[in-house]
C-alpha cells in the first residue's frame, strides 16, 4: 500500500455563509486533517472538518495580534511533510488580495504538493447582495477592484475616470478615498453604497453620495466591508426584492441573505 503523501489545499472560503463555499472545498474540509485558517472565515465552517482535525487560527486583522506570513509559511510546509492533507482556508477567493505568492513560494521551494481551489470574492459578491449590478451596458462598462490600505500607492487620477469603483479594505481611509476622488474631477454627487459583514445575518448597508456617506457613518467601525462607488449603486432600488424596503437610502439597512 503507498504511504500517504502531504498536500496544501490553498482555499477559497467565499464570502461569509456557508451556502456559498464550493462544493469542492466542502468536500476537503470534510477530510482534512490539518486546518489553517484566517480571521474572517465563517465560524460554522470550522464544524465541517472532522472532530480530530487539528484547527489553526492565523487571522490578520488590521490593528490586532496576528501570526506573521513567514510563521504560516512554516505551519503549512511543517505540516505537509508530516504527510498530512492540509487546508488553508481564505476569505474570498485567494487569488484575490489573498497573499497567496508567499505560501506558493514557501510550499515550492519546501517541494510540497499544493493545489489551489477558487472560491466567491467578496469583491463580486458584496455589490450583488446588494443588489448593485457591477455592469450595465449604459451607466457601467468596466468597474475596477483594489484595496485602499495604503491610499499613497493608487493612481487616484486613472481611477476617478473608472465608471464604477470596488473598494476593500477602505473602510479606515474612507474621508482619504473621498477627498482622492473629488480632488480629481469626481462629482460630490456619485452615489456610494458601503456594504459591511456582506452574506452573513450581520450585513449592513449604507447608501448616499460622496457629500453625505461620511455623516452617515460616523462613529460606526467599517470593517470589513467593501464599497462601491458609480452610478449603477442607483440601480439597487430597482434590483432588489419587493420585499427589501428602501424608502429612505440614505439609512443603513440591514436584511438577511
Amino acid at each position: 500500500m503507498a504511504e500517504q503523501r502531504g498536500k496544501v489545499y490553498i482555499v477559497g472560503a467565499g464570502p461569509g455563509d456557508i451556502g456559498y463555499l464550493t462544493l469542492k472545498a466542502y468536500k476537503l474540509l470534510s477530510s482534512a486533517e490539518v486546518l489553517v485558517y484566517d480571521a474572517l472565515v465563517d465560524a460554522e465552517l470550522l464544524q465541517c472538518v472532522p472532530s480530530d482535525c487539528l484547527k489553526l487560527n492565523v487571522g490578520k486583522r488590521g490593528g490586532q495580534p496576528s501570526t506573521p506570513q513567514a510563521e504560516i509559511n512554516e505551519l503549512l510546509v511543517k505540516y505537509c511533510q508530516h504527510r498530512k492533507q492540509v487546508i488553508r482556508l481564505k476569505s474570498g477567493d485567494p487569488f484575490i488580495f489573498g497573499r497567496c505568492s508567499s505560501e506558493i513560494e514557501a510550499l515550492k521551494a519546501a517541494g510540497c504538493e499544493f493545489e489551489v481551489i477558487p472560491g466567491i470574492s467578496s469583491a463580486i459578491a458584496a455589490p450583488l447582495l446588494a443588489g448593485i449590478p457591477l455592469t450595465d451596458p449604459v451607466m457601467s462598462r468596466c468597474f475596477a477592484v483594489f484595496t485602499a490600505h495604503d491610499p499613497d500607492a493608487l493612481d487616484w487620477e486613472a481611477l476617478s475616470r473608472l465608471e464604477t469603483l470596488v473598494i476593500l479594505m477602505g473602510g479606515q481611509h474612507l474621508a482619504e478615498i473621498l477627498h482622492r476622488l473629488v480632488r480629481q474631477g469626481r462629482s460630490r454627487l456619485t452615489p456610494i453604497a458601503i456594504i459591511r459583514w456582506a452574506g452573513t445575518p450581520q450585513q449592513t448597508i449604507w447608501t448616499g453620495t460622496l457629500e453625505n456617506i461620511l455623516e452617515q457613518t460616523s462613529g460606526v467601525s467599517l470593517s470589513p466591508a467593501v464599497i462601491v462607488i458609480g452610478e449603477v449603486v442607483g440601480l439597487r432600488g430597482y434590483l432588489q426584492p419587493e420585499k427589501i424596503s428602501l424608502e429612505n437610502s440614505s439609512v443603513a439597512d440591514t436584511w438577511h441573505t
